[in-house]
């Protein structure tokens, strides 16, 4: 089975999501759900929130199937 990485940008952060890796545990949906909605396709609306609580929620997923990157930091390295 191919791993699937699917990314989901506000401008300045980029949400990274590994759905292989999911563990179902919930904290991104009980942390910001405006953001986090597994009833709404797409699920993760990365305009729903601030930057900063953004990468403070996804920095709390236990199984590492999210990750963000802020892409002024992403451009700069390049």
């Amino acid at each position: 089975m191919k791993e699937m990485t699917k990314k989901y940008s506000n401008g300045e952060v980029t949400i990274v999501w590994k759905p292989h890796l999911c563990e179902h545990s919930g904290n991104c949906v009980f942390g910001l759900p405006g953001v986090f909605d597994v009833n709404r396709k797409p699920w993760i609306d990365p305009h729903a929130a601030t930057t900063a609580e953004i990468v403070k929620q996804v920095a709390l997923c236990p199984s590492g199937a999210l990750s963000s990157y802020l892409n002024q930091q992403k451009k700069e390295k390049a």
